[in-house]
């Protein structure tokens, strides 16, 4: 497979890494340094571009690698806002499209964990609740897409929670996301249970950005000859 990688940090590299050794050929690479180049001519030598800059570019990279006709596989975070009209885009230019706010294989058993302690918890009203993610201080959006995900999740089951808040919060109907920035830290994300007599918790820390790099790899292999939009629940069939 030939992949397009467009946005070639630290992640960029490390999804180069696993490509190559799975196989793939990377045939486009786009940084700061080389944007002009992210052009339908040079994105059309590849099978998938795979996206992973940052909030304030995600929107229009994907936006054109779909009118570009490339599937696309996106794990930038910070620009959700826009989700729903990258959506509308591809569906209807018939187009290819992953979005997730984690690629990571044990993140996303995290995910599903994560909803089903929820149900479990719904009853239970002896219990505060708290999520926290722990990331490197490179990072620009807080609080994490997949804190983000963690929480709503968790707000569709626990009904006494309205809504999330990214700081310390005295109101009982706002579920508290607490955002804390410390290098070297990969990602760290825990949700706590706690009440008078004990805390349950479940914790997913990330040593490196391998897991994420393999499973945006493993999202581009899925989507390469597909159509439609996709999340890694299809990826992983979990």
């Amino acid at each position: 497979m030939k992949i397009a990688i467009i946005g070639y940090g630290k992640m960029g590299k490390a999804i180069e890494e696993i490509a190559v050794d799975r196989g793939h050929e990377i045939v486009l690479k786009i940084d700061e340094h080389n944007i002009p180049d992210f052009t339908r001519e040079n994105t059309g030598m590849a099978d998938v571009a795979i996206e992973f800059t940052g909030p304030h570019g995600a929107y229009e990279n994907v936006k054109k690698a779909l009118a570009f006709d490339t599937p696309v596989v996106c794990g930038s975070t910070g620009w959700l806002d826009k989700l729903d009209e990258i959506k509308k885009l591809c569906e209807t230019r018939n187009g290819s499209f992953i979005y997730s706010s984690n690629f990571s294989v044990g993140v996303n058993i995290f995910f599903e964990i994560n909803k089903k302690l929820a149900a479990l918890m719904e009853l239970q009203k002896d219990y505060e609740l708290q999520v926290t993610e722990i990331h490197h201080t490179q990072k620009k959006d807080a609080p994490s897409g997949t804190a983000i995900t963690i929480a709503e999740q968790i707000l569709e089951s626990i009904s006494r929670k309205k809504s999330w808040v990214n700081h310390v919060s005295d109101n009982p109907e706002e579920l508290e996301i607490i955002s804390e920035r410390i290098d070297p830290v990969a990602g760290t994300h825990k949700v706590k249970y706690s009440s008078a007599v004990d805390d349950i918790e479940i914790i997913h820390t990330a040593h490196n950005r391998q897991g994420f790099a393999l499973g945006a790899v493993l999202a581009a292999e899925y989507i390469r000859d597909k159509k439609g939009i996709f999340n890694m629940k299809d990826v992983l069939n979990l």
